[in-house]
């Protein structure tokens, strides 16, 4: 396990193949940029925050296909590119690929200031909730059910 991703393992729920897939292909491909955060808001609810400036809404695209949420962005290049003393903002193309937890779903996304938040949420079926188990009192004997005389 890769240190950068350790307070993530700890504090997320439905995350754990994607801290796994990250850390598998760490060292293949440029995962610093653009920087992004993963938080958990709610049980069931995350934000996936990406630092995005320069970029504006139509030059991100943001896919599911299955189980993987694509974020892209393409920047033009400049008709007159201007002369840079420093060039510390980088405005480069990328593409960040996540692997979505099972039942995992994108309820939307904004971008504010420079920041795209990707909201996710985990629905659940009924039948994977947990749920209360009524204890009995050992007599043996269980109502299963009632029929009424009319």
């Amino acid at each position: 396990m890769r240190q950068e991703y350790a307070p993530l393992y700890r504090s997320t729920i439905g995350f754990d193949r994607l801290f796994q897939i990250l850390d598998q292909v760490a060292g293949s491909e440029d995962t610093t940029y653009p920087p992004y955060n993963i938080e958990r808001l709610d049980e069931d609810k995350y934000r996936i925050t990406m630092a995005v400036a320069g970029f504006s809404k139509d030059e991100i695209s943001i896919d599911v296909k299955e189980q993987t949420l694509t974020v892209a962005g393409n920047k033009a290049a400049p008709e007159n590119e201007p002369t840079y003393l420093h060039r510390g903002i980088a405005a480069r193309s990328f593409e960040r690929r996540f692997e979505l937890a099972e039942y995992v779903e994108v309820a939307g996304a904004d971008l504010v200031d420079g920041l795209l938040h990707v909201e996710l949420i985990r629905k659940l079926p009924e039948a994977m909730k947990p749920r209360t188990i009524a204890i009995g009192d050992g007599s043996g004997t269980r109502q299963i059910e009632q029929k009424l005389d009319s």
